[in-house]
């Protein structure tokens, strides 16, 4: 659990026999909040959780006395964190937590209030608009990984799936028109996808060749196997995934000419290609698994872009890089 979350919990004795004003949060985070709570959490949210806890919150407001927290106490704390470098993000999400944490000792009587309430979370840093890799992009990754690699590219771009949804499908998950999506890994665990929603996604012609070409090299696995195994024939473990970013994604990365980029990133090609065709907003938000507002929010400049451009099948756009890709190798061969 970490320095802090495993500190006296051998010397806690129950709280109900301690004064709850005097027990401090690192008490309190160990003897309660983590035996009452942590259980009900995800494996990987836990592990967030527990990482914010031992670097943010612990190290600094451990020692105190839950009555001694006072929202200035938060403040302070909160400006001293973004004034020693930590990104904007983590520390808003540490004091998200610090504010669920007091919200529990403050419904169980430990304290009087939320002092968390009253504090104005630090603004966050200004979003940068996603850039979406055009088929040419994708293809020119593809063309430098090995078949399973290049398979995986093509579902994270070209059905939009986030790297756990991938990792978990199954051959059976493959209809003709559609990929049914209704688990994830996580950990090295199956899970629910992260809405907790099942969907299916549209199957584009070249994703489906690129799926049948794999299945063959793969010797034909059962209709249960997963598609993408581990060297075992497991579920990916979280070191596994971690590797194959640093080097085999990386390379792919490289090889197309990006500085950097994340599986997940691929995401938005499939979102770009759907809003070239036209299709609506609803559409695209129900493809990627995720609500109109966030698809408008975080697409509305790739929208713009294709305001008055000509229409263009997805298919047909992948088709053609692949086409260009077959010719350029062909004309140096």
């Amino acid at each position: 659990m970490g320095v802090y979350l495993s500190m006296r919990r051998q010397q806690l004795g129950t709280l109900t026999e301690m004064d709850m004003g005097r027990v401090t949060l690192a008490d309190y985070v160990v003897g309660t909040w983590c035996e009452a709570y942590a259980s009900q959490l995800s494996p990987k949210t836990w592990m967030h959780y527990r990482q914010l806890l031992n670097k943010h919150i612990l190290p600094a407001l451990g020692p105190l006395e839950l009555r001694a927290i006072r929202p200035e106490t938060i403040g302070r704390w909160q400006a001293e964190r973004l004034a020693a470098g930590y990104g904007r993000v983590s520390v808003r999400y540490a004091l998200t937590l610090l504010g669920a944490i007091l919200q529990r000792a403050f419904e169980n009587g430990q304290i009087q209030s939320n002092p968390a309430r009253a504090v104005r979370k630090a603004a966050l840093p200004r979003r940068t608009e996603v850039r979406p890799l055009a088929p040419a992009t994708i293809e020119r990754m593809r063309a430098a990984s090995t078949p399973r690699d290049a398979t995986l590219i093509s579902v994270l771009a070209y059905a939009g799936l986030r790297p756990g949804e991938s990792l978990a499908l199954q051959w059976r998950d493959i209809r003709e028109q559609t990929i049914l999506v209704e688990r994830a890994i996580s950990l090295g665990e199956e899970k629910d996808t992260k809405t907790a929603a099942q969907r299916t996604v549209r199957v584009l012609q070249p994703l489906a060749v690129d799926l049948r070409e794999w299945r063959l090299r793969s010797g034909r696995p059962s209709e249960t196997s997963l598609i993408f195994p581990s060297a075992t024939g497991a579920p990916w473990t979280l070191a596994a995934y971690q590797s194959w970013r640093r080097r085999a994604f990386k390379r792919a990365i490289e090889a197309a000419g990006l500085a950097h980029g994340r599986p997940y990133d691929l995401r938005h090609s499939f979102a770009s290609l759907l809003l070239h065709e036209g299709r609506s907003v609803i559409y695209v938000a129900r493809q990627l698994g995720h609500d109109a507002r966030l698809t408008l929010s975080t697409y509305g400049h790739v929208m713009d872009e294709f305001e008055d451009t000509p229409r263009l099948d997805a298919q047909t756009a992948i088709a053609e890089a692949r086409a260009a890709l077959d010719g350029a190798a062909t004309s140096t061969s």
